[in-house]
């Protein structure tokens, strides 16, 4: 695994044990907590080219986590050559063209490659992903698979994004929404992908995935929070220019389409279909557990209220 230690990768990589593999993992070493005992830790950094870590040793699978641009994915593909069987390479449901309808699936338009870019915005970040995809189909052919999560969430979510929608559903009252409530989302728990990346490690599958969860709306998502905190909520829409720029999950009307990909192909692969209602409990509890630390992102609630007019 090239990135085990993030939270996308803890969640493979416990499916991965599940199944008896043997498990080693690339990374800096430098974030996440301890791996488990029986992972072997590879310590390496993509960013300055150390894979000394890498230059020996063979692999059935590798599973790219950590290949941003394409110059990750093309400095580990010419170190591990053919020391491994088969290039798994977790892109993003970003490298899709904007304004697509709802509904379409893998073999939708992708944006144009991006080989390189100083920084990875909301502009870049899906462009760099699809050069990164054409140069594994590039490399090992049949022996590749890409796949393409959409938003990502579940016990260990180290975003902040869903969580703070799903804290602020638990803990009631007038929430100040900056979007519509029926946006729709598609969250994918990091559980199903786990299993999906390990399935199709095991069947041995080639081609690209779309890993999205159930069709849902923000609205459904704060509101679930709420009922299973024993709390209820009134959502109040205020304007989006009335709150930071890229509030959490809210995106622009005409991308709607965005958060209603098909599914269908790695569901018939075997990604299982966490539904939410389960997935928002265990993110809830999981929060709860870990003393509910500050978030980085959305509204105080200070801030809310005197947007709310209550303060």
């Amino acid at each position: 695994m090239l990135g085990g230690n993030g939270f996308v990768g803890r969640a493979v990589m416990a499916d991965a044990l599940d199944q008896g593999a043997e498990v080693a993992s690339f990374s800096r070493g430098k974030s996440g907590t301890d791996l488990p005992p029986e992972v072997t830790q590879l310590v390496g950094d993509r960013d300055t080219g150390d894979y000394a870590a890498l230059r020996t040793g063979e692999w059935d699978v590798v599973v790219d986590l950590s290949g941003y641009q394409s110059k990750h994915v093309d400095d580990a593909m010419d170190v591990l050559g053919d020391r491994v069987g088969r290039y798994v390479f977790v892109s993003s449901h970003a490298v899709y063209v904007r304004d697509l309808p709802p509904g379409t699936d893998e073999n939708a338009a992708r944006r144009p490659p991006l080989r390189a870019a100083a920084v990875l915005t909301n502009d870049t970040y899906g462009p760099c992903k699809v050069a990164c995809e054409d140069d594994v189909l590039e490399r090992y052919g049949d022996r590749a698979t890409i796949v393409r999560p959409g938003k990502v969430t579940g016990p260990g979510d180290s975003t902040s994004t869903v969580v703070y929608w799903i804290r602020r559903g638990g803990r009631g009252g007038r929430v100040a929404l900056p979007t519509r409530p029926e946006q729709p989302l598609q969250l994918i728990d990091s559980r199903d992908l786990g299993r999906l990346v390990v399935q199709l490690i095991t069947d041995g599958r080639s081609g690209a995935f779309n890993a999205v969860g159930p069709f849902s709306t923000i609205a459904e998502l704060i509101e679930t929070a709420a009922e299973l905190s024993g709390t209820s909520v009134e959502l109040v829409q205020v304007p989006v220019d009335a709150v930071p720029a890229r509030f959490p999950l809210v995106e622009a009307v005409e991308e709607a389409g965005e958060r209603r990909r098909n599914p269908a192909k790695a569901r018939a692969a075997g990604m299982p279909v966490t539904p939410l209602r389960q997935t928002v409990a265990d993110v809830l509890a999981w929060d709860r557990d870990r003393g509910e630390p500050p978030l980085d992102v959305g509204l105080s609630a200070e801030d809310e209220q005197k947007l709310l007019g209550q303060g």
